[in-house]
């Protein structure tokens, strides 16, 4: 699978992001301008010892993206779509592309992309859930639909064993 972040502003999302990338061996890809520059302590502070384990592409526009990504089944998560995450019946390699802390995706995206957009159910008022809440939200979804492959499903003790 691929995580895209357009224009990501929060240097702490993206570490956290870059962590469940890394956990869920997703290709992370940043459009720019990111609000951070990648070798901040508080990038790989949220990404822990994991940030070097990352397979991450950075570009300098979303045209420089799908120039180099021609082809990519896009998936864009916004507030604004009139599907849910779990409607989309998700393929490998499918690219989940989610919009920058304070505004979201552009409209210009939306209106192109209409049938390729998903939001994420909420309740009341709220206007939306945090970036690395909404990645994964969506990616684990995407990850269930195609039978986690090749990810750990059995949790291991550390002292002990599982008694049957």
């Amino acid at each position: 699978m691929n995580v895209v972040l357009y224009e990501p502003e929060m240097p702490l999302n993206t570490g956290n992001i870059g962590r469940t990338c890394v956990a869920t061996n997703t290709r992370l890809h940043l459009i720019e301008p990111l609000g951070f520059k990648l070798n901040e302590k508080s990038v790989r502070r949220a990404g822990l010892d994991y940030w070097d384990k990352l397979d991450v592409t950075v570009y300098c526009d979303w045209k420089d993206f799908l120039d180099k990504n021609s082809g990519a089944r896009l998936c864009f998560a916004t507030t604004k779509a009139e599907k849910t995450y779990t409607d989309v019946n998700y393929e490998p390699g499918d690219y989940l592309v989610f919009g920058k802390e304070s505004a979201g995706l552009p409209e210009e995206l939306l209106v192109e992309y209409r049938e390729a957009c998903v939001r994420i159910p909420m309740w009341g008022d709220i206007r939306s859930l945090n970036l690395a809440n909404s990645v994964a939200v969506v990616l684990y979804e995407a990850l269930r639909q195609n039978g986690f492959e090749k990810m750990e499903l059995k949790g291991k003790l550390h002292r002990l064993s599982w008694k049957d």
